[in-house]
Order: C-alpha cells, then sequence, then structure tokens
C-alpha cells in the first residue's frame, strides 16, 4: 500500500469516527494506514483521539487486533498509556514476523518519553524477539528500516547499562552485520560486570567472522565464570573442531560430560571427535546410533561428515552414518 493510499485511510477513519459513528471500523483503517506507512504521524494523531474520545471502542479493537498493523495500532495505545515496556515488545515481535515493514520508524518509538523510560530488560527481549522467524537481517534495506532500532539500543544502554540486556542487544546488532558495534556493546557491559553472556555473545560475534581463535577465547572466559555449564564447553569443542584440533575438541567434550553427563547432543559430538581423531569403529557405531535423536538436523549432519573423516573406518559402517544424513 502507498503513502497516498496510506493518507486515505486516514481520511476514511476521520469520516467513520467524527461522522459515521463508528470508532472502532475507523480503528481498522487506522491500523491499515500504519502498517502501509508507519512513520507518518497522521494515523497516530487520529487513534490519540479516538482515545479520548471513544475509549471503550479503541480498547475492544486493540484486544481482538490479530494483524500486524492492529498489533502496531495496540503498541501506540500502550505507548499512551505508559506501558513502554509492553509496547517495545509489541513491536519486536511484529518486526520479526514482518521486518520489510519499517515498524520503528512509529514517531512514539524515537520519542524521548519512550526513550527514556523503556526497560533496558523489555528492549533487549524485543530485539531479540525482531529475530524469532529467521528472517535475513544483515542486509543493506534492513539495517535501514531498522535504525530507529539502533538508535534505541544507544539510547537505553547508556542510560541504563545492565549487562546482560546489553549482550542480548548485542546479538540484534550482530545479525545486522554491525560487528564492531556489537563487540562495543559487549566491552560496555563488561564494564558494568563480566558475565557468561557477553563472553557468549562475543565468542559469538568472532565466530561469525572467522576469528576462531578470538572466539575460542572468549568461550575460555566463559568456562572461568560459569565452570559447570555443559554446553559451553560443547561451543569450545566445535571451535576447536573447527579449527582442525580433534584432540582438543575430545578433551573438551569430556569435560562437558562431567558436568552434563546425559546430555545427547554433547555425547553424539564426543563420539564424532573421537571418530575423527583416532578412526574409531565403536564410537562410530555410537554416533549413528544416536544421531537420530539430535534435535538440529543441520548440527547432526556436521557431526557425521566430521566422524565419516576419520582415518581407517570400516566402509559399511561409513556408508550407514551416510545414510543416517541422508534421512
Amino acid at each position: 500500500m502507498s503513502r497516498h493510499t496510506a493518507g486515505a485511510e486516514v481520511a476514511l477513519a476521520r469520516v467513520m469516527a467524527h461522522c459515521g459513528g463508528d470508532p472502532a471500523e475507523a480503528m481498522g483503517y487506522l491500523s491499515s494506514a500504519i502498517a502501509a506507512a508507519p512513520h507518518h504521524p497522521d494515523a497516530y494523531a487520529v487513534i490519540a483521539e479516538l482515545r479520548q474520545s471513544a475509549s471503550a471502542a479503541t480498547t475492544a479493537f486493540v484486544e481482538g487486533a490479530r494483524s500486524p498493523g492492529g498489533l502496531a495500532a495496540q503498541a501506540f495505545l500502550m505507548f499512551l498509556d505508559d506501558d513502554m515496556d509492553d509496547a517495545a515488545l509489541t513491536i519486536g515481535t511484529i518486526t520479526g514476523f514482518a521486518p520489510t515493514v519499517a515498524w520503528a520508524t512509529a514517531p512514539w518509538f524515537g520519542d524521548p518519553r519512550f526513550l527514556t523510560s523503556v526497560s533496558a530488560e523489555a528492549l533487549a527481549e524485543a530485539a531479540m524477539r525482531t529475530m524469532d522467524y529467521g528472517h535475513p537481517l544483515d542486509t543493506d534495506d534492513v539495517r535501514e528500516r531498522f535504525r530507529p532500532w539502533f538508535h534505541a539500543i544507544e539510547t537505553v544502554s547508556t542510560r541504563h547499562p545492565r549487562p546482560e540486556s546489553l549482550a542480548r542487544m548485542a546479538i540484534l546488532l550482530r545479525a545486522c552485520g554491525l560487528i564492531p558495534a556489537s563487540l562495543a556493546l559487549c566491552d560496555k557491559a563488561d564494564a558494568v560486570e563480566r558475565t557468561m553472556l557477553t563472553e557468549v555473545v562475543r565468542g559469538g560475534t568472532w565466530r561469525r567472522i572467522g576469528d576462531l581463535e578470538q572466539a575460542a577465547a572468549a568461550f575460555e572466559r566463559a568456562t572461568e565464570l560459569d565452570p559447570t555449564n555443559w554446553s559451553l564447553y560443547l561451543d569450545l569443542a566445535d571451535i576447536r573442531a573447527d579449527q582442525g584440533d580433534f584432540a582438543a575438541a575430545v578433551e573438551l567434550t569430556d569435560r562437558g560430560l562431567a558436568h552434563g553427563p546425559t546430555e545427547i547432543t554433547l555425547r553424539a559430538a564426543r563420539a564424532a571427535y573421537r571418530t575423527r581423531l583416532a578412526g574409531s569403529a565403536a564410537d562410530l557405531a555410537d554416533l549413528v546410533e544416536m544421531a537420530p535423536q539430535l534435535p538440529n538436523a543441520g548440527y547432526r549432519n556436521l557431526l557425521i561428515d566430521q566422524a565419516c573423516d576419520g582415518p581407517n573406518l570400516p566402509a559399511d559402517l561409513v556408508v550407514a552414518a551416510r545414510n543416517v544424513r541422508e534421512s
């Protein structure tokens, strides 16, 4: 829908609100106008008027809102009611569902009243919700649409630098390809307090750009901060495997199993890395048995590929492993 059409929707809404006597229908037109041009102020002005003149009707509309435009209107009403955290969460949800629309260009999202009131925890959760549907965010178009998010993150992280919230915000910056900004936000979190999550986010960022040694160093620091977390040893083992150091990968999975002895993914990784290192047929057989239980098919296939490159493995067992991979 064009901006011109959005203007027509607002005009219809004004008629319905003031002449037609149907505020609920007016809200429908306004929701469509916001979906067409989230940055344009007119629809929000009419919604604010309706909030004053027909509060019950606007409340009933938003309670039944299901479309992204309807939810965006709902977020604005939350803003009007000073419910800044829920407003942010709602925008995060619809952004994740439909990131091709610049929902955060809504005037209220950049309003000082919002930016000085929304909590760091809510903005961090909202930022995470923008990634819920797995849409690619590392493009120029997305970065342009997400400018208000970046501004909000900068403002709120400075006003209220809670380390875990900053680390979660840094994940969105990384997803959008803003690597230096993501790492800088991790550094800002460290200046308040070092946390395991910050090191994990930093390590994931270094890994994304191919600096495996920096990534490994970050995960090593994470294990120092949370030495009983088995998943950290698995992450670090995977990095060492990427570097071709399967002896270190085996040792790290052994360390992880001391804290998560029944974790199927960790056990499968250990079997794969032992097979790759020493050509252990018994470990490959264990991997074949465990593979169907692994929740992540991509990771399962990666482990099978690495294991099947082990030395002197029985051909029939390799075939069995490949068959599991293709299933």
